[in-house]
């Protein structure tokens, strides 16, 4: 039996509650900060008839439950920390996107997990790569329908709403480019497996609705290496009225053809015309999380996607934040 410990309700521990199998136990779990709010996480497992025990410190809980893995997603300035930790403790770790905030916690997991690696593992929360259309533009581009990559554009777009109070903050939010960009950053590393070389970004707080210190819209331009480039829009202005809460596209243009993803439909343009493409079964990420632990399989998202992916986006911020090129 695996124990399971959750530090925060901030982030997707949802995807850990999805992909929960009878050999799990949830044992405790424990809010970052004092203030945290772990309502949604209570009211979920409690839906579940999951009742773990319940702690105010998250590290009593490490040190009463001696979990196997730990599910992390609190504040997102303190995800990398705890990530540090459990590294430390070799304990396997799910953990929130980005898994750092700043370069200095970065390199120290970078560090850790290099001496650590036989032992323990770790993985982000990059859960979007498994829903059915990343997949199948995925198994396209792997296939050779788009032929030689030359050009990558992408699309994160989220409604505001109103969000907890940390994310009115950089020093809490970490920014907008590695909260909400990131998923794309991975998008464009996972399908093209081209090095990134550098980067160019701009961002804007205006029109937050009073969220602080939050960006509302970005833009990052990519040089991957043999010269692709690979675009990224963000925002947050996505309309209440919208259908989604979210709006995610990616248009990969090849040599032989053109893949696009856009409302969770894929469509490949080439040769021989014009068509909506079936879409392939969707994964699960925590489910292939634990199939690595186990020694099962590879689980599709790796501690050095993690990592990398995560510096590419903090660069982009420095770009944003300096406007100047920054190498990668």
């Amino acid at each position: 039996m695996l124990k399971i410990c959750v530090i925060g309700s901030s982030g997707h521990f949802r995807y850990a509650l999805e992909g929960l199998d009878e050999e799990c136990s949830i044992t405790g779990i424990a809010p970052g900060v004092p203030e945290e709010d772990l309502s949604k996480l209570e009211k979920a497992i409690s839906e579940m008839n999951i009742k773990p025990k319940k702690y105010n410190n998250w590290w009593e809980m490490l040190e009463k439950e001696k979990p196997d893995i730990l599910v992390i997603n609190t504040v997102f300035s303190l995800n990398g920390k705890i990530l540090l930790e459990a590294l430390e403790r070799k304990i396997h770790a799910f953990v929130e996107k980005p898994i750092a905030t700043t370069f200095e916690d970065l390199e120290k997991i970078r560090s850790v997990y290099q001496k650590v690696r036989n032992e323990v593992f770790f993985t982000a929360m990059f859960g979007i790569r498994y829903r059915p259309h990343f997949l199948t533009a995925k198994k396209l581009v792997s296939e050779g329908a788009v032929g030689e990559i030359r050009l990558v554009n992408t699309q994160k777009s989220y409604k505001l709403g109103q969000r907890p109070d940390f994310y009115k903050k950089r020093e809490t939010y970490g920014g907008t480019i590695p909260w909400v960009g990131i998923h794309a950053i991975d998008w464009i590393h996972w399908i093209t497996g081209k090095k990134f070389l550098s980067v160019y970004a701009t961002h804007s707080r205006l029109h937050n609705s009073g969220h602080g210190e939050l960006e509302t819209t970005a833009l990052c331009h990519f040089t991957l290496e043999n010269e692709v480039f690979a675009s990224l829009s963000i925002d947050y202005l996505r309309p209440q009225g919208a259908p989604t809460h979210d709006d995610d596209r990616m248009r990969i243009v090849g040599t032989r053809g053109i893949v696009e993803v856009i409302n969770e439909r894929v469509f490949l343009t080439d040769e021989k015309g014009h068509r909506e493409v079936p879409l392939v079964e969707k994964g699960q990420i925590f489910e292939d999380f634990l199939r690595e632990i186990r020694g099962q399989g590879k689980c599709m998202v790796t501690p050095e996607d993690s990592i990398l992916t995560t510096e590419i986006a903090l660069k982009a911020r420095l770009s944003a934040d300096t406007g100047q090129i920054v190498l990668i």
